[in-house]
C-alpha cells in the first residue's frame, strides 16, 4: 500500500479540524469577550532510510540522510487573549477592562469559582450584580433596597457607589477586583463565556483593577469578540485548498495503484 495514502488522510483530518475551529470563530463573531481560537500543527514520525552522518568512506560521512514523513496532527488548539474592540453601551451595568490582562470572577452553582472577560452584568430580583445567566460576580455586590438603580457607578479602579434615597451623595457598596494568570491560553473554556483555572494556566492572581499590571474597568462599555473577519475567511479558504490537495494526493496514490495492478493483464 502506499504510504501517501494514509499520509494525504492525516492532511485532510487536519484541515477538517481546522474548519471546524474556524466555523467556531466566526459563530461567536458577535459573543460579548470572546476570544478566538488558533490550531496548532506538527508533523508527524519520520521513517529513516539512510542516517545522515552514516560514514561513506574511510574519511567522509552522507550528508543528509534520506527521510520520510507520515503526514500530520493537529499539536494544540490555543485561545488568542488579544484584546477585542470597545463599545460604548450606554448601559451602565455594562463594564469592559481596558487591557487584556483581568477577568471578572463568577460564583458557579456548584460553589465553584470561573472567570470572564464577558462585562454583560445585569441586577436580579434580589438587586445582585449578576451574569446574564444568573452566575453572582465574586465579590458579591448587592445594590441596598432604596438604592436609585441609575446612579449606580464603577469607577476604573473597581469601587461601586450608588446613591441611596434622597441623600444626594454617592455611598460605596462595594469594590470589584480583576484577576489574572500566569498562562491564560491554560485556562479550560467551559462554555457561557466562561473559563475554568486548570494546572496549566496557575493559580489566579488578584488584583486591584489599574494597579498592579491589571486593566482598568470601564463602565457602559463592553468588550467584543477579538474575531476578525477577513482574517478567518482567509484561513477558511487556505484550509480549503489544502484540503482539495491532500484528497488529489490520495486520487493520484490511488491512480498509480490501479496502474501497478494492471500490469499482471
Amino acid at each position: 500500500m502506499l504510504r501517501s495514502l494514509w499520509t494525504a488522510a492525516t492532511g485532510m483530518i487536519a484541515q477538517q479540524y481546522q474548519i471546524d475551529t474556524i466555523s467556531n470563530n466566526l459563530s461567536n463573531v458577535n459573543t460579548f469577550g470572546f476570544k478566538k481560537n488558533r490550531v496548532d500543527f506538527e508533523d508527524l514520525i519520520y521513517q529513516q532510510q539512510v542516517l545522515a552522518g552514516t560514514p561513506a568512506t574511510a574519511v567522509s560521512e552522507i550528508p543528509t540522510g534520506v527521510y520520510v514523513g507520515a503526514g500530520t496532527r493537529v499539536a494544540a488548539t490555543q485561545k488568542l487573549f488579544e484584546m477585542g474592540s470597545l463599545q460604548n453601551t450606554g448601559n451602565k451595568f455594562d463594564m469592559a477592562v481596558n487591557s487584556e490582562v483581568g477577568f471578572f470572577k463568577i460564583l458557579m452553582p456548584d460553589g465553584s469559582f470561573a472567570y470572564t472577560r464577558d462585562g454583560s452584568f445585569k441586577i436580579d430580583a434580589r438587586q445582585q450584580i449578576v451574569t446574564s445567566n444568573g452566575y453572582l460576580l465574586e465579590p458579591p455586590i448587592t445594590l441596598p433596597p432604596n438604592a436609585i438603580n441609575n446612579s449606580f457607578s464603577v469607577t476604573e479602579n473597581g469601587e461601586v457607589t450608588v446613591k441611596i434615597g434622597d441623600d444626594i451623595r454617592p455611598t460605596r457598596i462595594g469594590q470589584i477586583d480583576l484577576y489574572r494568570f500566569v498562562n491564560p491560553a491554560g485556562l479550560q473554556a467551559i462554555g457561557k463565556n466562561l473559563f475554568k483555572e486548570t494546572v496549566a494556566s496557575g493559580p489566579e492572581i488578584q488584583g486591584t483593577p489599574g494597579l498592579e499590571g491589571m486593566g482598568g474597568i470601564l463602565q457602559s462599555f463592553l468588550e467584543m469578540s477579538n474575531v476578525k473577519l477577513v482574517e478567518e475567511m482567509v484561513n477558511m479558504i487556505v484550509a480549503q485548498r489544502a484540503y482539495e490537495s491532500n484528497s488529489k494526493s490520495i486520487v493520484t496514490s490511488d491512480s498509480m495503484l490501479n496502474t501497478a495492478i494492471s500490469m499482471k493483464r
